[in-house]
């Protein structure tokens, strides 16, 4: 089944997955077995390994990228079990401060940023937030609620984004914006963006799944530090 990175490739859009401790994995040292490999979703696929040259790196690249200006198009920056924020082998702060840095780096510079949106999100709610409405959308969900907050120029800045979202909106986000069409016939990047009735959280047409264009105002770009929530 084809990834959002195989549509990225065959359009020749530069794009990578940033793993943290990925170049200490299966050295036997001491930081070997905090990088997470069931994280990477593109381990899953059966062109994996001849992706890792091209396309895996450790998130020490992605600072050194950031403070260079030479990102690809498309990141996605996972942290290790030391940083992730699950409290088994974490603390929250640490993952807090694990995306801070990366805003940080990104807004330092310039020019990578007036061209930049960063989604900061994570895999569970533990306990910060409500369940709300949750949405048939298929057999498997989706579930209760977590955080996603957009951090660019192009934001609007201090909004709460009331669209029903998840995490196949970012595969939506990119698809939309580079034009690459679907995954598959069956993906549920084919639901449509949601339509508001007398519940802003609600969609109307359901099955249906955001984007997070409305996140963005693209004809606005005023380079500042603002940020947009989306619960």
């Amino acid at each position: 089944m084809p990834s959002i990175g195989d549509l990225l490739s065959a359009k020749n859009i530069p794009w990578k997955y940033y793993g943290g401790s990925y170049n200490a994995s299966g050295t036997g040292g001491p930081l070997d077995g905090i990088y997470c490999n069931i994280c990477n979703p593109f381990e899953y696929q059966l062109n994996y390994p001849a992706m890792r040259a091209d396309h895996m790196r450790d998130v020490t690249d992605l600072f050194t990228y950031l403070k260079n200006g030479t990102l690809p198009a498309v990141s996605y920056a996972k942290p290790d079990s030391t940083m992730d924020g699950h409290p088994g082998t974490s603390k929250w702060d640490l993952f807090e401060a694990f995306a801070d840095n990366i805003i940080q780096l990104a807004q330092s510079n310039k020019e990578l940023w007036k061209d930049t949106a960063i989604f900061v999100t994570d895999d569970e709610g533990g306990g910060f937030y409500d369940s709300g409405f949750i949405q048939p959308v298929d057999f498997y969900g989706t579930g209760p609620r977590i955080m996603m907050i957009a951090v660019s120029p192009f934001s609007t800045g201090g909004h709460v984004t009331h669209t029903y979202t998840e995490h196949s909106s970012f595969v939506k986000f990119v698809e939309r914006n580079w034009g690459l069409g679907k995954l598959t016939a069956r993906s549920r990047d084919n639901l449509p963006n949601p339509t508001m009735g007398n519940d802003p959280y609600v969609p109307a047409n359901m099955p249906a799944i955001g984007d997070l264009f409305d996140m963005f105002d693209f004809g606005n770009q005023d380079n500042g530090n603002q940020n947009n929530q989306n619960n």
